[in-house]
C-alpha cells in the first residue's frame, strides 16, 4: 500500500537535514550556484566547434524563409558559386520574411513546427548571423529549466531541498548539454513541459480563472514547439481526471475549457499537418530492429542523462558492453528512485511524475518493441526523462536529508549524489572538447573535418557535387570550408560545365552518382582519384 506522507513533511526537516550534510543553508546554496555557474558554462562553450550537422542545417534553410526547392533550382544551374551564395540559405536575408518562414515550414516540413524557428529568425537578425549565434538561443532558452524545474518542485514537493537538487543533478546533466547546444526546438519543448507543468499544479491549486487561463497559453506554446507536445498535455489530463476522480468538478470543468482553448489555438496547424503531410521526413523510424538492439537503444537512452561518453549506436559491440554496469547502475537508481517515490509521497505527486515519464515514453515503447519502428530517440523522450530526473532528486534528498537515516546510508547516498553529479561533469568535460558526438550522426558526418581540410588545402579550389547532396552534405561541409572554396551543383542527370581557373577539382557525392563520376571525368579529360568514400579528386589524364 502506498503511504500517504504529507507533502512538506521536507520542509519541517530542513534544518536537521542541513546538520546531517553539515552544511548551513548559504552554503547549500552556494554550492548549487557553483554547480549552476559550471552548467551555464559547459552550455556556452566551443559553441561553433561542433560540427554543424545536418538536421541543424534544415533548421537553418526553415529560418532563412527560402522553400528547398527553391534553392535547389537556383543553385543546380551549372555556375560557379561562393559560399555566401550557399549560405543565402541558411540565414535570414532582405529577400524573405518571417511569412516566407512559415509558409516554407507548412509546405514543406509541416510536423517541425514554427515557434522555435520564427524566434531564432528574430534571435539572428538581432545578433547577426554565425554558428554561435544561431546556436546561442538555444542555450539562452536551456537557461529558463532552471527556475522552472524549481518551481515545479515546490509546486509538486513542497520543499525548496528537492528543488535545488534537481537543479544541481540537471546543470551538468550531459543529455540536457547536447539539446542546449542545437538549432533545433528541444531545448524549447524542455521549457514548455516545465511551464505547462508549473502553471497546470498552480491551476489546480490557486482554482482561479487567471490560472487556468495562464495554463491555456502555455498549452498553446507547447502545441507550436514540438508535436510530441501533445502527449504530454495528454498525459496532465490523464493526471487530472485521475486526481479528480473522474468527478465533473470545477477543476475539471475549468481544466476542459483550457485545455479546449489550447487545441483550438492548434488547430490551423493541425490543419496545415493534415493537407501538408510530409512522411519522408520520419522514413528512418521505419528502419527494422531486433529486440536486443532496441533493449539497448532504450537503456542507453535513460543512461544518457548521467553519463556520457560520446559513444553512438552505431559504436562497436565491445565498447558497449563495457558500458552495460554503469548503465545497469543508473538503470537500478532508476527504478527505485520511481519505487520509492511511490512508495513515499500522495497519489497527486507520484501520479504526475509517472505521466510525465509515460506519457511520451509509453507510445514509443510500443512503437519500438511491438511494431518494430525505431522512434526511440533522446531528443524524443526528453519529457519521460525530465520526470526519471525528478524522482532521483526527490530520491537523494529524502534519503540524504532525513533525520532517519543511518549515519552510513546519509553516507552512501551522499557518495552515489557526488558520483551522479562528477559523472556528469566529466560528460560535459569531454562534450565541450569534442567536435563529433553522437547526436551529429556521427557514421555520416565524422570525415567532413577531414575531407574540409584536404579541399581547403588547394590554392584555388573547386568543389562539384549534385542537387540530392545539397542540403544534407554541401551545407554542412560548407561550415568547415575555407572561404576561398568554390562550389559547382548539377541538376539530376545533369554534367557541369567547364570551369577554369582552378588549380584543385573535387567531387563530393554523399549520395552516389556514376552518371556524374562519368560525366565530370568526360568534361575535364580527367581522371577521378578516389580520396575516400564521398570525395575524389579530379587528376589530368596523362
Amino acid at each position: 500500500m502506498f503511504s500517504n506522507v504529507p507533502n512538506n513533511f521536507l520542509n519541517c526537516m530542513e534544518n536537521q537535514s542541513l546538520q546531517n550534510w553539515n552544511i548551513s543553508k548559504s552554503g547549500l546554496r552556494f554550492l548549487i550556484i557553483i554547480l549552476l555557474v559550471i552548467g551555464v558554462f559547459f552550455r556556452f562553450a566551443n559553441l561553433d566547434k561542433k560540427v554543424y550537422w545536418g538536421d541543424e542545417a534544415f533548421s537553418s534553410l526553415r529560418i532563412s524563409g527560402y522553400l528547398q526547392s527553391e534553392m535547389n533550382k537556383q543553385l543546380s544551374d551549372g555556375r560557379v558559386f561562393t559560399i555566401e551564395d550557399l549560405h543565402k540559405y541558411q540565414y535570414p536575408n532582405a529577400e524573405k520574411d518571417a511569412g516566407d518562414t512559415i509558409k516554407g515550414i507548412a509546405v514543406e516540413d509541416s510536423q517541425i513546427l514554427p515557434l522555435y524557428i520564427l524566434i531564432t529568425r528574430f534571435w539572428l537578425e538581432w545578433f547577426g548571423d554565425s554558428i554561435a549565434v544561431a546556436r546561442s538561443f538555444s542555450v539562452f532558452i536551456s537557461l529558463f529549466t532552471f527556475p522552472l524545474l524549481y518551481l515545479l518542485c515546490l509546486e509538486l514537493f513542497e520543499s525548496s531541498l528537492v528543488g535545488w537538487m534537481a537543479i544541481a543533478l540537471i546543470a551538468v546533466s550531459p543529455i540536457h548539454l547536447v539539446y542546449a547546444q542545437e538549432v533545433r526546438a528541444y531545448s524549447l519543448w524542455i521549457v514548455t513541459i516545465l511551464m505547462s507543468s508549473v502553471a497546470l499544479l498552480r491551476a489546480i491549486r490557486l482554482k482561479t480563472k487567471v490560472s487556468w487561463g495562464i495554463y491555456a497559453i502555455t498549452l498553446s506554446l507547447g502545441f507550436y514547439t514540438h508535436l510530441f507536445f501533445t502527449l504530454v498535455a495528454f498525459g496532465q489530463g490523464i493526471y487530472l481526471i485521475a486526481i479528480e476522480r473522474f468527478r465533473l468538478s470545477k477543476t475539471s470543468i475549468y481544466y476542459l475549457i483550457s485545455s479546449l482553448a489550447g487545441v483550438m489555438s492548434f488547430v490551423p496547424w493541425i490543419w496545415i499537418i493534415i493537407t501538408n503531410p510530409q512522411p519522408e521526413s520520419v522514413s528512418w523510424a521505419n528502419a527494422k530492429q531486433t529486440f536486443f538492439a532496441s533493449a539497448m537503444r532504450w537503456a542507453g537512452l535513460y543512461s544518457r542523462p548521467f553519463l556520457d561518453l560520446g559513444i553512438s549506436p552505431d559504436a562497436p559491440g565491445i565498447v558497449k558492453i563495457a558500458l552495460i554496469p554503469f548503465i545497469l547502475i543508473i538503470l537500478t537508481l532508476t527504478i527505485y528512485s520511481i519505487y520509492f517515490l511511490c512508495r513515499r509521497t500522495p497519489k497527486k505527486v507520484w501520479l504526475f511524475v509517472l505521466t510525465l515519464i509515460g506519457s511520451v515514453g509509453i507510445p514509443l515503447l510500443i512503437a519500438d518493441f511491438i511494431f518494430q519502428k525505431r522512434y526511440a530517440t533522446s531528443r524524443y523522450t526528453l519529457s519521460s526523462v525530465l520526470g526519471i530526473e525528478l524522482a532521483i532528486a526527490y530520491l537523494l534528498t529524502t534519503k540524504i536529508a532525513s533525520i532517519n537515516t543511518k549515519a552510513w546510508q546519509n553516507k552512501l547516498w551522499s557518495l552515489v549524489t557526488f558520483m551522479l553529479i562528477m559523472s556528469g561533469i566529466v560528460s560535459c568535460i569531454l562534450n565541450s572538447q569534442a567536435q563529433m558526438w553522437w547526436n551529429k550522426l556521427p557514421e555520416k558526418y565524422e570525415d567532413f573535418p577531414k575531407i574540409a581540410n584536404i579541399v581547403s588545402q588547394g590554392n584555388k579550389p573547386l568543389l562539384i557535387s549534385s542537387t540530392d547532396n545539397i542540403m544534407s552534405s554541401v551545407q554542412v561541409l560548407s561550415y568547415l570550408l575555407d572561404p576561398k572554396v568554390q562550389y559547382q551543383i548539377v541538376g539530376k542527370n545533369q554534367l557541369p560545365k567547364i570551369a577554369n581557373g582552378f588549380t584543385d577539382i573535387f567531387l563530393f557525392l554523399v549520395e552516389p552518382s556514376d552518371f556524374l563520376k562519368a560525366g565530370v571525368e568526360k568534361v575535364y579529360n580527367s581522371k577521378l582519384q578516389q580520396i575516400n568514400k564521398v570525395l575524389w579528386k579530379v587528376t589530368k589524364s596523362t
